[in-house]
């Protein structure tokens, strides 16, 4: 079931969670633009009362057997989104915005940020992903990318090459070719987030901005 912060404390199912034998639920926190799974920690209902009353995650914390506000410390909030819970009403999905975009209490943007010991980032949405690779081609050129050469050529090649998927795009549609369609959409796709990464606007202000259009 979803519930938005919107919605009325009184139609959120506290009472009706299944929490386990020590009064607990795991929570998941997750970005609410680009879908990153930041961290699991655990909530009891007063948490999760606190978190719909405040709008910001609350926690409860075993080691210390008390309630923690996410972030009050360093500052790193989370302001949530919207709730989830699952079929079992046993663990809830939570999406926030990151203050600061950093989770983890080790500076990591999210807890799950270890693949056999090496610090690798956190899966995300495929454009999300694909901005990142682009933007670290920006900051670390290699003379053998193609992505580095467009950023070489500056707004005049990155462009030209916008301009010509746009067209591409349209020839596709008009033929009425889905595999083409697709094909050329991702090829625009990636050439306007070269485009972001040139003048430095950060994807997640694009999905801020069809997120206000969702409404």
């Amino acid at each position: 079931m979803f519930f938005s912060v919107t919605d009325s404390q009184s139609s959120i199912p506290v009472d009706k969670i299944r929490y386990d034998e020590r009064g607990l639920v795991p929570a998941i926190i997750q970005d609410y633009l680009d879908g990153t799974v930041l961290m699991m920690a655990w909530m009891n209902k007063e948490s999760l009362t606190k978190t719909l009353d405040t709008g910001e995650t609350w926690f409860w914390s075993r080691s210390r057997q008390e309630l923690w506000h996410k972030g009050a410390t360093s500052g790193h909030i989370q302001h949530v989104h919207s709730l989830r819970y699952d079929c079992d009403s046993d663990a809830l999905l939570i999406a926030v915005e990151q203050v600061g975009d950093i989770a983890c209490h080790t500076g990591e943007r999210s807890c799950f940020h270890k693949v056999d010991s090496k610090v690798i980032p956190p899966p995300a949405d495929t454009l999300s992903q694909l901005f990142d690779v682009i933007s670290d081609r920006r900051d670390n050129p290699t003379d053998d990318s193609y992505t580095c050469k467009l950023f070489e050529g500056g707004d005049n090649k990155i462009l030209k090459k916008i301009g010509e998927e746009s067209a591409e795009v349209v020839m596709a549609c008009k033929d009425d070719d889905p595999r083409a369609i697709a094909g050329e959409v991702a090829d625009l796709f990636y050439h306007t987030l070269v485009a972001l990464a040139h003048h430095n606007v950060d994807l997640k202000s694009v999905y801020r901005k069809l997120q206000e259009r969702r409404k």
